[in-house]
């Protein structure tokens, strides 16, 4: 387990689940509530630190049972709501009792945790953007993206990166659901390598208004 922390949120980032997945306790240090996101197979070391907390909802960022082994689990012990985006929630191994759309915020404390549908990798596939750290789930790692049923799907995803994340501030810190963390700015860098390579596969990132 890794501890991130600064005066926004203190961050336990955990190890765990069947295809080495990542979940994150965000705790506020003022008030000491807290959001889990993801919730992979064998959780025990996340609900311990999180038992230490008041846990106000645990936060889904797409369907595959990878990051929902360990829910039932995570549930029970926090007695925490569940909430996914609805485009996702009728694939759901447990009934969610939230059903999220974009731009919804979810408050816990000081914390404000926004969702930001990315869709591709899963229809509702979703990153939670919290103050300088960005959520991503399996929509982007450090290096790539995650895989798609379809060719639509994987252009899907390009397009919810580019037009959802790439527009966000480049010193945003990077948090996927598998492997390392990144900075956003150095992915953002590396794509628009890409789309300057090959624009007819690549959609571009669109220019932010200075007003």
């Amino acid at each position: 387990m890794s501890l991130l922390y600064d005066d926004e949120v203190k961050i336990f980032w955990v190890l765990c689940g069947s295809d080495n997945n990542n979940a994150y306790l965000l705790v506020c240090p003022e008030t000491n509530e807290s959001v889990v996101i993801d919730a992979p197979l064998n959780p025990g070391e996340l609900i311990e630190e999180a038992k230490k907390t008041q846990v106000k909802r645990i936060l889904i960022t797409h369907h595959h049972r990878d990051h929902l082994e360990g829910l039932e689990e995570i549930k029970k012990a926090t007695g925490a709501e569940v909430a996914v985006h609805k485009a996702d929630a009728d694939s759901m191994m447990i009934k969610p009792d939230i059903l999220m759309e974009d731009g919804d915020i979810v408050k816990a404390g000081t914390m404000e945790i926004k969702l930001i549908h990315t869709p591709g990798h899963t229809p509702g596939s979703s990153c939670y953007l919290s103050g300088s750290h960005l959520f991503s789930g399996d929509t982007l790692f450090a290096g790539g993206v995650g895989h798609t049923q379809s060719v639509e799907d994987l252009q899907m995803t390009f397009k919810s990166i580019a037009e959802k994340l790439y527009t966000l501030s480049d010193a945003i810190f990077l948090l996927p659901g598998h492997g390392k963390g990144s900075v956003l700015g150095k992915e953002k860098k590396d794509y628009i390598e890409l789309v300057e390579k090959h624009p007819e596969l690549f959609p571009p990132i669109p220019e932010i208004s200075a007003s």
